[in-house]
Formats: structure tokens, sequence, C-alpha cells
């Protein structure tokens, strides 16, 4: 194992290099990248923590690796080490107790977003070319945000979750990180196990206008840079707006059975239907953590951070109510997003409602704005729709970025469409 040194960022649980297979005759796509994992794949000869060490002392070294990492390996790419998480993947923060928050490049005051924390300060800080991370509530896409760079969850089910410590089935993903959406694309190529490029054929682009009305800074400059860039691409004729809350309480039945029954969802600056929406999420969430991890954590009883316990501790005592309801909003969300959206449309929303929170900040403090958060990102959780994160550049020396979404499956489309976005986008 190599040492670990300040320059590291603090991204890095163990530094190592694997690797390809260099016996090939034929260059490889992803010849001379290199990449990092989140410390929830397994690598042969390693144990995969988890991000917890009572976790680490409490499982054995794993004697596989996961397909995703061996894909990238594959492909031409080199491993160069195992990165920092939040605990069992229960925070969208990024911070650690344990082994220390990675610090974030882009603003060194903030928290880097997780859990894929090391991950994205890993690509952030130039340590790696890509970076593979999960994401079940936004694990990618946030940390993505928060550190200025690329961040794409593709649709569920589509890239192998195989040595993935789950956290919950219904949502995990493997997702990746880059800083230029060419990379980021290359990496999308082989895990998606996508053909050559076909020209986007854009449908529409659907600006979610009252999802953009939740961020805590002025919306106006997000949109217009994409509107701008999108126009000058395709014709401002593809560009539609819509109340995407109003869209997804008429036509999502199943939501009226977590409607009405939240605090957070009463508050005038929060969108009630995608509260419904995020309820629903985190529900079935903690009934499937609780069903992987319930009986380790009731007989370990690990150390765990603030904020984390009480999530870990919420779901392990969980009931099963209302968990039909949860697997049925699911398809009727995808099916009424894939209405909207029609072949080849695209949805733009905020990633999250604002730059990344100041590290240490009292976790009482962000209840409001992890609820805007969790109401954007289970747009495409419960969907399973796929969806990039993208940087727009910097407002008051804070990352900014906005989300595109496709429908589930569209992941080719989503990819092609952001590098040719990126040559006309012009953030400041």
């Amino acid at each position: 194992m190599a040492s670990l040194s300040v320059t590291d960022y603090g991204a890095f649980m163990e530094k190592f290099t694997l690797l390809p297979d260099t016996n090939s005759s034929h260059k490889l796509p992803l010849n001379g990248l290199t990449f990092s994992v989140k410390d929830i794949f397994d690598v042969e000869g390693y144990v995969t923590g988890f991000g917890n060490p009572d976790w680490a002392k409490t499982h054995s070294v794993s004697t596989s690796t996961a397909p995703a990492v061996m894909s990238v390996l594959n492909a031409g790419a080199t491993c160069v080490g195992k990165t920092v998480m939040d605990e069992m993947a229960y925070s969208i923060n990024g911070e650690n107790i344990h082994y220390g928050t990675p610090t974030n490049p882009c603003a060194p005051d903030r928290v880097p977003g997780g859990s894929s924390s090391g991950s994205a300060v890993a690509v952030a800080a130039n340590l790696a070319d890509f970076s593979l991370g999960t994401d079940t509530g936004g694990s990618v896409r946030v940390p993505a945000s928060y550190c200025g760079i690329f961040g794409f969850r593709p649709s569920h089910g589509i890239v192998s979750t195989a040595g993935v410590t789950p956290m919950a089935q219904s949502f995990d993903t493997v997702g990746w990180f880059a800083r230029d959406p060419t990379i980021l694309k290359q990496v999308g190529k082989i895990l998606l196990q996508l053909e050559d490029d076909n020209p986007v054929k854009l449908g529409q682009l659907i600006i979610a206008e009252d999802c953009f009305d939740l961020l805590n800074m002025p919306s106006h400059r997000l949109k217009e840079i994409l509107v701008a860039s999108v126009d000058k691409l395709y014709g401002s004729e593809k560009i539609q707006y819509t109340n995407l809350g109003s869209f997804v309480e008429a036509n999502v039945p199943s939501l009226k059975h977590f409607m009405g029954n939240n605090a957070t969802e009463k508050r005038g600056d929060n969108i009630p239907s995608l509260v419904a929406l995020s309820s629903a999420m985190r529900l079935l969430q903690r009934y499937e953590f609780k069903n992987n991890h319930g009986e380790w954590v009731r007989s370990v009883k690990p150390d765990l951070g603030p904020g984390i316990s009480e999530r870990v501790w919420e779901a392990v005592e969980s009931t099963d109510e209302n968990i039909e309801e949860c697997y049925t909003l699911k398809n009727e969300l995808r099916a009424a997003l894939g209405d909207l959206l029609g072949e080849f449309g695209i949805l733009a929303m905020p990633t999250v409602p604002g730059p990344p929170p100041k590290v240490k900040t009292e976790p009482s403090t962000l209840e409001n704005f992890r609820a805007k958060a969790f109401s954007l990102l289970s747009v495409a959780g419960v969907s399973g729709f796929c969806q990039v994160s993208i940087p727009l550049g910097m407002q008051d020396d804070l990352p900014i970025a906005v989300s595109l979404l496709a429908k589930h499956g569209s992941d080719g489309l989503l990819l092609t469409f952001v590098e040719a976005l990126h040559t006309s986008l012009n953030p400041q």
C-alpha cells in the first residue's frame, strides 16, 4: 500500500496500483486513464470498508473484484486506490468522523458532498482522471455538484452492482465522475456497453421551473446559461417549460399515500408532491437498508457519526408500512415522466438547492436544505431515470451546477447531449 500525503486532499482510504491487462494487441478505449474507486466496491485482496472501521473489522478481505471495476480495468484504465466515503453510504454531506472529511478543492471550507466524497475529490483535485462511486439517494450527483465536476447516475439496473455493498437495491446504482464530458462518455460507453455514437436527436428540453425556484440563490443565471446553449445548438423551439410538481401530483396516483403527512411539505418554499416523493423514497430506502444491514447493526452496535447514527437506527427500527405503495409509485412515476419526455426529451432541474454547506455545520440547521435536496434528487431516484450533474462554473466563489435527466435506458443520448452541449456552454 502506498503512503498517503497531505496533497491527497484526504480523498483516499488507501493508494495502490491495479494495472489493466496489457496483453491486448489493440489500443484499449481507456488506455492511459487513471481512476479511483469508492470503498464500497470489492477489490480482490482488500477489505471493503463501507466507510466505517467497525464494518472493516468485521468483514473479510474480498476474494474477487466487482464487475464494474473489472470493466474499466479491462478497457485499459489503471486503478490508483480506494476512496473515503460516508459511513454505510447514509449521507450526502461527505463528512466522516473516523477517516476525516475529504477537502473540497473548489471550496476548502465547504463539504465535498457524499457519500462518494473521496471519489469526487480525487477527480476534482486531478488525482485521477475519473472515479467510480455509487448513487442511491444522490451520492454521485451531490458531490459532483459540490466539487464542480461531472457526475453521472445511470438508469437503474443498467450497470452491474455485483460486488458492491448494497444500501437499498431499489435505488442503488454505480455512477462515475470526470472533469470533462468526453471522459465521462468514454467511461459510460464501457460501463453501459454502448455502441458507437449517433447524432443527438433532441426532442425537447423541458425546464422544470418550479424546481429552479427552490434554489437559495438567483436561479435565472443557471437557466439562462442552459437555455442559451440549447438555443444555439438546436433552436428555441426545442425549449419548453413545466411545473414538475403539479405534473407529478396529477399523474402519479399512489402519491396520495404520502401527501399531507409531512411538516416539511407544508413549508411554502417546498414542492409538496416532490417532498412526498422523497418521503416515499426514504421509506423504501430505510426498509431495504434494514433488510440488508439491520442484523449487523443490532449485533455490532457500530460507532457511527452524528446524523448518520440517527438515520441508521431509524432504518433498523422501521416498519414495512406502505412498502407496497412505494413499489407501485416507482412504476407510476417512470411511466408518467416517460410520457412527459417522449422519445428524445430531456428534463432540466438544479442538482441541489444551493452551494455546498460549510464543513461541520450543525445537522439540524441543514434540515430544510436536505429536504429540498431530496425533493430534487428523488425524481431520478424513484423513476430510475438517468441523470447527469453538469458544472456551470462558480458564483460568489462557490461551485454551481445543473442537472439533466433522460428516460430509463436513454443513457447514451444523455451522455452524447452533454458532450455536444459542453462546446456551447460558457460558464463564468
